[in-house]
């Protein structure tokens, strides 16, 4: 196969009305979708127990591995509801009240954080509606804030309200988030994504969850906020994958730190070989038109040219018009970016283990004898990760593995092509069955020169090893 054809960058693609039908995600997979996103702020729960069901018969179907994964709400700050919208202008005044406050001014709506007047200090601005509000607190009493609008907006039912640096006492988890995990374990969702995750003991918090019910999902830190960007490092610790999630994060840092808190947080991934998503906006104006802007072209290339794990489509595949059309320019932005190189921050890689050591060394064998393949095999995935960790350009990377909950994980990483296959008892065995099953699925021919990191027995023990091998 030319090495042309493969994409290392993979591709999350949310459901939605637009998408949540057997045939659209049939169509989707096919497209390139290596792992489906359902939103929890707006799926109920049988959508979600459709589209997993579904998922998985289409992934059985068409004989490719889908990784889906479950995007937790989040502890959000929002708007009441209210009759009518209202219609603000600069200069406007507007209270915010909490706790069933009632407030004498003509425009007021409630939130629903109660801790808001205590969080806030007079000065600050209240972004509303995704950024689209400005709000200037001019006063504070009792359980209302008095607001100067400094924008001009329609405000309705519902809308998010961002508080730029201030802490908040928001909960990790809240109790929806809870049931949608319980719900998540059941259905064997692979991935759970934690909105909002400020700091290391909010993962936590989640993953004690997983551990008391035994379940086996790898938990996505969503960073959001300027308090996860200061505790990055602590964060990455602790989370299995994480995801920049610029549209919070656009909000809540200022419009010219974003690009660089974006490079920061994939930098600081590779190099410690933790997989890195970066979502939202990616191919924004898609959602109503057949063709990207010149500037998402360029956003999607720089993500995948600072290699990140995986690039996700939101609103474009859940609610747009051109959902297949979204994957197949993101498909063809990949693959070429690839081909042109990449930022290599894998070379500052932090190799803090010999399973990682000895892939480093097998990744380097691969490149200077042009090895058509390199070979892994993993039961709990750690090979995987330390092969894609490495960001070999120039030569697919092939896993297998005998762990059926293992294997839908898998696509989450970079450059990684997943195989499910039952292991023998003797190593060698199990590399003549990786290469004839490449063989058979034309990934490989014969005279191929493939590396494998594999197993001998030497004295009555196990040891690894790296071998190549010329396909017959």
């Amino acid at each position: 196969m030319n090495t042309h054809d493969i994409r290392r960058t993979k591709i999350i693609a949310t459901l939605g009305p637009a998408t949540n039908s057997l045939d659209m995600i049939e169509k989707m997979a096919l497209a390139g979708m290596n792992i489906a996103r359902i939103n929890m702020s707006h799926a109920k729960p049988e959508q979600v127990r459709e589209n997993v069901e579904n998922l998985r018969a289409v992934a059985k179907k068409i004989g490719r591995t889908i990784g889906v994964l479950m995007d937790l709400q989040g502890p959000a700050i929002r708007t009441g509801e209210l009759p009518v919208a209202l219609n603000l202008q600069p200069g406007n005044r507007i209270a915010l009240t909490v706790r069933g406050e009632v407030s004498e001014e003509e425009h007021s709506v409630d939130v629903n954080y109660d801790h808001l007047v205590d969080d806030i200090k007079v000065g600050d601005i209240v972004l509303v509606d995704n950024g689209g509000i400005h709000l200037k607190v001019l006063t504070k009493k009792r359980n209302q804030l008095q607001c100067e609008v400094l924008t001009e907006g329609v405000l309705g039912s519902r809308r998010h309200i961002n508080l730029p640096g201030v802490r908040v006492k928001l909960p990790a988890l809240t109790d929806k988030d809870i049931a949608d995990v319980e719900l998540g374990i059941e259905l064997g969702v692979d991935f759970i994504a934690m909105s909002f995750c400020r700091e290391a003991e909010d993962v936590l918090k989640l993953k004690a969850i997983l551990d008391y019910r035994k379940a086996s999902q790898r938990v996505v830190a969503k960073l959001e906020d300027q308090e996860a960007i200061r505790n990055l490092n602590e964060i990455i610790t602790v989370a299995d994958a994480i995801m920049v999630a610029r549209g919070d994060l656009g909000i809540e840092c200022p419009y010219e730190e974003l690009p660089i808190i974006q490079r920061r947080i994939v930098k600081s991934c590779v190099m410690r070989g933790r997989p890195v998503i970066v979502a939202t906006h990616m191919l924004e104006s898609m959602i109503e038109n057949p063709s990207p802007t010149r500037a998402e072209i360029t956003d999607v290339s720089n993500a995948v040219f600072e290699q990140c794990d995986a690039i996700m489509l939101s609103g474009e595949t859940s609610v747009g018009k051109y959902p297949l059309k979204c994957l197949e320019i993101m498909d063809r932005i990949a693959k070429r970016v690839e081909r042109s190189g990449g930022a290599n921050y894998s070379d500052q890689a932090r190799m803090d283990t010999m399973g990682a050591k000895m892939l480093k060394a097998a990744t380097v064998m691969a490149k200077e004898t042009s090895a058509d393949a390199l070979i892994v095999f993993t039961r709990s995935g750690g090979m995987a990760r330390n092969a894609s960790w490495l960001r070999p350009l120039h030569t697919p990377i092939y896993a297998f593995t005998d762990n059926a909950r293992l294997l839908p994980q898998l696509p989450i990483h970079w450059g990684i092509q997943p195989f499910m296959m039952e292991f023998a008892n003797d190593p060698a065995e199990n590399v003549d069955r990786a290469i004839q099953l490449l063989k058979e699925q034309q990934l490989i021919q014969s005279g191929a020169n493939i590396v494998a990191v594999t197993e001998v027995e030497v004295r009555g023990r196990l040891v690894d090893t790296i071998m190549r091998e010329e396909v017959e």
